[in-house]
């Protein structure tokens, strides 16, 4: 019945966006100067509802592929709900990237975003570069949520990266490594392909400039159908081997600490240091891992015991019938925090993009990357890294 309700919820909150192809002037407080934001998102409206404005799919149906960009959407509307109680001079525009009247491109041209002041962006790898540039073009920061990457992103001290890249990531994993584990015998584990070898090349990298002593990595390449046997060489009954996920791959990273959580059931010890992908898998808490320690890095922890996160939870289990995916939480804490950014230092507001006021649920470390030819700024990233530990089917932060 919960489920039921959760769906004929998000049918509706989703059919009132399709009725408009896009917001405009919410939250605007009277005659005072109203700072003007926008926010971009993948909502599907064209795909979900026809000209008539007639769901496309059945009633107790709810596709997927809208999930991400309607939670990121509902973590904003809460945060922007939040803003509009403070009387926060805003006007905030909303447009759907997957729009089938109108590209990204035209969007962006439109006369109501003449002058635009802040651009919060959830996009794909191919869309990067295009609000990249139209930050540099109109002198305003555009904040990038969700990906990873650049982009191929240069020169442009607009742009800001909230999701840590994996050069960045690498770099931090191997530091929590020289931290915790340097006396440990290292051992990683990896498959063959370019982005097995980019990992290869950030760790080797990063030897050759930390300031500590470098690890003594050791490099195994793995076959996709490897085995225990394959693994247990590298393992020891006294001293705890840390074994590195040297790839992306979750399939392979599944496969791996379900294996070695075998062996430590034969008296084998190890741990397990994987990659930021491993934030995704939901399996980490089921019987096959049981025994062994399975780490990772994020930029996105929420422990979510503070007021706001539970005050969200409260309003999903009592009007969506659900729980709060990570994407709301990413939502709320992205448009409160360079909302009022915007709001504190008005027209100076690209210069203090890494000050850390307004924090919501995890700190926030945003730095220049700096372009090692030109020494010119490239663009910003968040460095900050939290480090995660399932043990037995439970998880918690360990730094």
């Amino acid at each position: 019945m919960a489920q039921a309700k959760y769906i004929s919820m998000r049918i509706y909150f989703l059919s009132v966006f399709a009725c408009i192809a896009f917001f405009q002037s919410m939250y605007a407080q009277g005659d005072t100067t109203k700072y003007k934001i926008a926010i971009f998102a993948p909502l599907y409206l064209d795909s979900a509802f026809d000209a008539a404005n007639e769901y496309r799919y059945a009633k107790n149906v709810f596709p997927k592929f809208i999930n991400p960009g309607l939670e990121f959407y509902e973590g904003a509307q809460l945060a922007l709900d939040s803003l509009n109680k403070e009387q926060a001079p805003l006007e905030v525009h909303i447009f759907d990237t997957r729009s089938g009247k109108e590209t990204i491109a035209e969007q962006l041209a439109k006369p109501e975003l003449k002058n635009i002041e802040l651009i919060i962006a959830y996009c794909s790898a191919a869309e990067v570069k295009i609000f990249a540039d139209a930050g540099l073009q109109k002198n305003i920061p555009v904040i990038n949520v969700n990906l990873p990457n650049d982009g191929g992103v240069t020169a442009n001290p607009f742009f800001v990266l909230l999701n840590s890249t994996l050069k960045t990531q690498c770099e931090g994993i191997y530091r929590h490594i020289q931290k915790y584990y340097s006396l440990n015998p290292l051992i990683v584990f990896r498959k063959k392909g370019q982005l097995e070898d980019r990992i290869k090349t950030y760790f080797d990298d990063f030897g050759k400039s930390t300031l500590s002593t470098p690890l003594k990595l050791k490099y195994i390449d793995l076959t996709d159908s490897f085995t225990v046997n394959q693994l247990k060489p590298y393992l020891d009954t006294i001293n705890p081997t840390l074994c590195i996920a040297g790839s992306l791959d979750e399939n392979f990273g599944k496969r791996l600490t379900q294996q070695l959580a075998s062996l430590t059931k034969l008296k084998y010890k190890a741990v397990v240091m994987g990659m930021p992908t491993w934030d995704a898998i939901k399996d980490f808490n089921k019987p096959e891992y049981k025994g062994i320690e399975i780490i990772y890095s994020t930029p996105f922890y929420n422990s979510r015991t503070d007021k706001v996160s539970q005050s969200i939870i409260e309003h999903f289990n009592t009007k969506m019938y659900a729980r709060p995916s990570d994407m709301v939480m990413r939502g709320y804490e992205t448009v409160w925090r360079f909302a009022k950014l915007l709001i504190q230092y008005k027209s100076d507001f690209a210069s203090n993009l890494t000050r850390k006021d307004y924090s919501v649920f995890r700190e926030i470390d945003i730095q220049p990357i700096l372009n090692k030819q030109s020494m010119t700024l490239d663009y910003f990233e968040n460095k900050k890294l939290y480090f995660l530990k399932w043990l037995d089917g439970v998880i918690k932060a360990v730094n």
